[in-house]
């Protein structure tokens, strides 16, 4: 393998997100910081939700920012690359074999990922840092946690990048991603569906679900969330298939 070509690679992708800084913190930020002050702020000291409730809430947000920060910056771009500007041929040219340029994608994807989640941070504590309860109590997992949460968003983004056409998108982000979110656990406790337990048991095919389940037991482990274990093994299970799916789907779409 050309370390050197690949490197060129990703200092590009970089290179290309310095440039649209303000666009990707918008597009990536501004949803999840206005559920952070609706839901943590406005409802909470107006007392129509418990003040503890901000706890259980910041996790979910970093995960689902972290999750549409990596598919869209995975996915958008493969859609407009392969259909049509036509920049893949470009990247196919390189010195490289056809599935580092796929896995160079997914590590641009990781990274950005990683920065959405750590900015919502420092964002949700100024805006909710009274009653917020985070702990670091256990910083290696936390960073397993957040490495696979951002592998899942950068290998679902290759996948459906290369599955997706431009008059789909509408439909992904209607069919696939909202029901992810709205069942991904992020808003609430996986505990909280006991009282559907069938739907309790749907959701676990979501990989949201574990990514804010994981996250809530690192940063909040007082309130309720599923074991470490489960989480990390789901979401290892997760990332496996999302991987060698992606590469297929992509090196299939490279080449036809």
């Amino acid at each position: 393998m050309n370390w050197q070509t690949f490197v060129a690679l990703l200092a590009r992708d970089a290179r290309v997100a310095r440039r649209n800084f303000v666009r990707v913190v918008v597009m990536n930020l501004l949803q999840p910081l206005l559920f952070v002050f609706v839901f943590g702020v406005v409802m909470t000291r107006s007392g129509l939700t418990a003040g503890a409730y901000r706890s259980l809430l910041l996790p979910g947000i970093i995960a689902i920012s972290m999750v549409m920060s990596g598919i869209q910056a995975v996915a958008m771009p493969l859609i407009a690359e392969f259909q049509f500007t036509r920049e893949i041929e470009d990247r196919l040219l390189a010195p490289i074999d056809v599935t580092w340029v796929a896995v160079e994608k997914i590590i641009a994807g990781m990274l950005q990922a990683m920065v959405a989640g750590l900015v919502v941070v420092p964002a949700g504590w100024l805006m909710m840092r009274a009653g917020l309860g985070l702990s670091f109590g256990a910083p290696l997992t936390f960073l397993v946690v957040v490495l696979l949460v951002a592998l899942f968003s950068a290998a679902g983004g290759l996948l459906l990048g290369c599955s997706v056409g431009q008059t789909e998108i509408g439909l992904m982000f209607s069919l696939v991603l909202a029901p992810m979110i709205f069942f991904g656990c992020a808003y609430y406790p996986w505990s909280a569906l006991a009282s559907f337990p069938i739907l309790q048991k749907v959701v676990l095919v979501n990989p949201l679900v574990y990514a804010s389940e994981g996250l809530r037991g690192t940063l909040v482990p007082q309130y309720p969330h599923l074991p470490m274990v489960i989480v990390i093994a789901a979401m290892a299970l997760v990332d496996v298939f999302l991987v060698a799916a992606g590469l297929r789907r992509f090196q299939k779409k490279a080449v036809s």
